[in-house]
């Protein structure tokens, strides 16, 4: 097994017991891939799969058009999560979107909306594919999805197997840019997108460092919530914020009667909050390979 490899393992265990000790009990989760780690799809999409942990049910996916293929839709089919998958213009794609009922869209941003049952080239059966468009002479400012044109409109279109309205769905990929933003900090504070070295092999491992350093500010989120709060309700912090709260801190190391300890500053102002995590850490014991957790109330959303 490469060092790669073994950081991958390493990040599943820790999650896995993360998840136990802060009482993390989602019965469902939406995996958001994109371009940005394209090659983890078919069977390396395993290793993300296998990273779930045992107390989720239900997977959802939303993926960009770099997971347009159907080797990525067989490996979502494989273990049962329903995917939204933005599409790619092709002249087959756009004779379906000439030929579809269209129908006005009040609910969204778009003119129009339809739906249509299409097979695209090299996969396996037909899906459900959804589409909403834009007329060209609209020139209001948009959010920045992924579209694309004709001369007379401009399309969003997502290939799906969940039978939800159109509006409805459009609206569930939109938050797809929620992770685009956790994306782009983790390539900017934990050094994700930096390339160290020519070889293939050293730059998996600097990937799964940083991405090491990066899920362990966000397991501590979990660690540091409010109890009896939900999912939903769960604000993400910043790496650089995190590090200057809890890591960057003033303090001084002192050894007596046996003892080690940590005094801080009377100044340090995350002092209260920062006892409240520790003690929370402190409560966390293995039992029958399992580990207790040091929160009363479970997150679940």
């Amino acid at each position: 097994m490469t060092l790669a490899q073994q950081l991958l393992k390493l990040q599943r265990l820790l999650r896995e017991r993360v998840w136990e000790a802060a009482k993390v009990q989602l019965p469902s989760i939406t995996l958001d891939t994109d371009t940005t780690v394209h090659t983890l799809y078919g069977r390396q999409m395993g290793a993300v799969f296998a990273a779930v942990p045992r107390c989720v049910r239900k997977l959802f996916a939303r993926a960009d058009a770099g997971f347009y293929c159907w080797e990525a839709v067989q490996a979502y089919e494989k273990v049962k999560a329903s995917f939204l998958i933005v599409a790619r213009k092709t002249s087959r794609l756009l004779e379906g979107l000439e030929k579809a009922a269209w129908r006005p869209s009040p609910n969204t941003d778009a003119d129009e909306r339809c739906e249509f049952q299409y097979q695209p080239e090299g996969w396996g059966k037909a899906y459900r594919f959804i589409a909403l468009r834009y007329l060209q002479k609209d020139r209001t400012p948009r959010p920045q999805y992924q579209l694309f044109a004709t001369p007379e409109y401009i399309y969003r279109v997502f290939v799906t197997d969940l039978p939800d309205a159109i509006d409805l769905l459009g609206w569930v990929y939109n938050q797809h840019a929620s992770a685009e933003n956790l994306i782009q900090e983790a390539n900017n504070d934990a050094g994700l997108a930096a390339h160290p070295s020519e070889q293939w092999a050293a730059n998996c491992v600097h990937f799964q460092l940083a991405m090491l350093a990066y899920n362990l500010k966000c397991w501590l989120l979990f660690f540091n919530r409010e109890e009896k709060l939900k999912a939903d309700d769960l604000k993400d912090t910043t790496l650089v914020t995190e590090r200057l709260r809890f890591l960057f801190v003033s303090a001084k190391i002192w050894r007596h009667a046996g003892r080690v300890g940590i005094s801080y500053s009377d100044q340090y102002p995350e002092r209260g909050l920062f006892q409240r995590l520790m003690d929370r850490l402190r409560k966390i014991a293995s039992s029958q390979g399992k580990f207790r957790p040091g929160l009363a109330s479970a997150l679940r959303s």
